[in-house]
């Protein structure tokens, strides 16, 4: 049995004579009760004719054989009586039939809204559409179209052990619902009922309370949750939606801003937030209380899955002095025919069977600079993965595929790690340190005792102003940076290694030749003579994250 009262009686009436589907009444009776809206709609309407045909039959038996100290009273008690009907039937011309008879399938003649709205959805289904949830909870809330969800999620081949459902519906709803819920209001005041609009059961939530279990069992029983990585969306649309909305944007013109990426200015967030705003006179004036028959019902889209992104961790060297980390494109035209970027996804996005994905790393090395010791971290943002686990010894074989890819890469400590972990690469970025070398050439001949005092210079400040090699990325600023510490080896009067500790995001090449005085101090400055970097190597990068794992 539905869960109603006796004091929901006259709202049922007034619901259904203004066209709302049973499960709607329910909805704005504040039914609650979740199994009340997985039984099957005919049931339900079958309940509520029941429901109402006890409502009539006891006003008749009260007034069939009046007494003859209630003769005095009969003007009265006809008069609540027809008030009564007005609720249930509009403007009647004539005495109708008893209730039990219109509500009655086998019954004949003309039909009134209420019955058309309390019959089952049949073939004439268009001219029987509910004025409210437009057939959202009519025609979708049955086995077939949760089959038809549970298909299109196995067809994607996802892997998940939970599932979230989400529903996406026509901005309209909230318009059709606004003008019901002023239908009822009066009704709801005058029978001193404690009802608010906010107690009204959503569209949204009665359709996973009908659907999300059928879904779940067409799945093999998977949990459906409130809160998931996996997410299955269903998206309702009807093509009366701007129609429907249209008024509200000379009424309320602040709530609706085009926007490049939306098809209509008439979005959900928009439509609730002109209807806070608009006065109920002024919505009466525009728009018909209650709403009108729609033409025709919502139709779905197919569902839409998605996975929340995975995040794969690790470090990485580079040995190739001609491999850029990320592709390099400039003008449109592709200069080097792969990155690091992409040797290292490619098997990743394979394994995890993701539509793609975004990079990052603790700061970067030029194409000609090789990182060596133990690698660079990085950081990959798996989108939409299809697949979403792998085991440690899965994980061991996928750095090995990596690995054997290609000899200009090597991957180390590849791991799945959080989101909220993936902060940490990124801490105290001017903080860390790097440890490079660089092989160095001096236009003046010198020799080995020429360059010992640099082993001696600590914490050494340098103010550098935007380079102009990476001018075209970076803000003009004036960076300052300190070189922890120094060390020389000598090779022959025209070269020597150079062996740096500084802060991170020091530019190396630029403290070198001075990048024309852009960088000071610089090494021209110290060593008197023009200098210039030919090879630079990053030996480490002070960072302790991903974890190590153990070879």
């Amino acid at each position: 049995m539905l869960p109603l009262k006796e004091k929901d009686k006259p709202l049922v009436q007034k619901l259904l004579s203004a066209g709302c589907c049973a499960r709607c009444v329910l909805r704005f009776c504040c039914v609650g009760v979740q199994a009340a809206y997985r039984q099957t709609y005919q049931d339900t309407v079958k309940e509520l004719q029941a429901f109402i045909s006890d409502a009539e039959n006891g006003k008749s038996k009260d007034s069939a054989a009046p007494e003859p100290a209630e003769e005095n009273n009969k003007s009265h008690d006809a008069a609540e009586n027809d008030k009564s009907h007005d609720a249930a039937v509009p403007e009647p011309t004539e005495d109708p039939p008893s209730k039990r008879m219109k509500l009655d399938h086998g019954a004949t003649g003309d039909q009134s809204e209420a019955d058309a709205a309390a019959e089952p959805v049949g073939p004439q289904a268009e001219s029987r559409v509910c004025v409210v949830c437009l057939g959202v909870l009519q025609e979708f809330c049955d086995r077939t179209h949760a089959t038809k969800i549970a298909e299109a999620v196995k067809a994607e081949n996802y892997e998940f052990d939970t599932m979230v459902l989400s529903v996406s519906l026509p901005a309209q709803l909230c318009v059709r619902e606004h003008s019901c819920w002023l239908h009822v209001k009066k009704e709801v005041r005058e029978k001193s009922m404690a009802l608010d609009k906010d107690d009204v059961i959503l569209v949204k939530e009665a359709f996973k309370w009908t659907v999300q279990g059928l879904v779940a069992k067409e799945l093999g029983g998977v949990a459906v949750v409130t809160r998931s990585v996996f997410e299955v969306g269903v998206e309702f649309t009807h093509p009366e939606t701007d129609a429907d909305c249209h008024f509200l944007a000379g009424a309320c013109p602040d709530c609706f801003k085009p926007t490049k990426n939306k098809q209509s200015v008439f979005t959900r967030m928009a439509v609730v937030k002109a209807l806070e705003k608009i006065s109920d006179n002024k919505f009466l004036k525009h728009y018909p209380c209650p709403p009108t028959r729609p033409a025709s019902s919502c139709s779905t889209q197919d569902a839409q899955c998605l996975h929340l992104s995975v995040f794969v961790a690790g470090r990485y060297n580079k040995f190739c002095r001609s491999l850029p980390q990320t592709p390099w494109v400039i003008d449109g035209e592709r200069r080097m025919e792969s990155s690091v970027e992409e040797l290292i996804a490619a098997p990743i996005l394979s394994a995890f069977r993701a539509d793609g994905f975004n990079f990052s790393s603790s700061g970067r090395e030029d194409v000609d600079v090789r990182t060596l010791g133990n690698g660079r971290p990085f950081a990959m943002e798996l989108l939409n993965p299809h697949r979403s686990r792998l085991n440690r010894a899965e994980m061991r074989q996928l750095q090995e595929t990596i690995n054997k890819s290609s000899d200009k890469i090597r991957v180390r400590d590849l791991q799945i790690v959080s989101r909220e972990a993936m902060g940490r690469m990124k801490e105290g970025e001017e903080e860390k340190t790097k440890s490079y070398t660089a092989l160095i050439w001096t236009q003046k001949a010198i020799q080995r005792e020429d360059i010992t005092f640099i082993d001696d210079i600590k914490d050494l400040t340098v103010d550098q102003k935007t380079p102009l090699r990476v001018l075209h990325r970076r803000a003009l600023a004036v960076r300052q940076r300190v070189i922890h510490s120094m060390n020389t080896r000598f090779l022959d009067p025209h070269h020597f290694y150079l062996g740096l500790k500084t802060q991170a995001g020091t530019y190396i090449k630029e403290f070198v030749h001075g990048d024309f005085g852009r960088t000071k101090p610089n090494l021209c400055e110290l060593l008197k003579t023009d200098t210039d970097i030919l090879e630079l190597d990053v030996e480490s990068v002070d960072v302790d994250w991903p974890p190590a794992i153990p070879e």
